[in-house]
């Protein structure tokens, strides 16, 4: 598999994976109050699931570009 097959693979799990905490996020809004303690952790998953994701988005970009 070539660095950008691979890369794309990646792409494609974080994707799901930033999705999947974008819905625990909304979950977790719509059952506020119950768990406000969570908040944090859950946006952090969050966060970080789409910093990943743009990051790898990024090099991919840089990837095609240098082709």
């Amino acid at each position: 598999m070539s660095d950008l097959e691979t890369l794309k693979a990646e792409i494609k799990k974080l994707s799901a994976k930033a999705t999947q905490a974008k819905m625990d996020l909304h979950d977790l809004s719509e059952e506020l109050p119950i768990s406000w303690q969570t908040i944090p952790d859950v946006a952090r998953r969050a966060y970080d699931s789409y910093e990943e994701l743009e990051r790898k988005r990024a090099a991919l970009k840089d990837l095609e570009t240098a082709s």
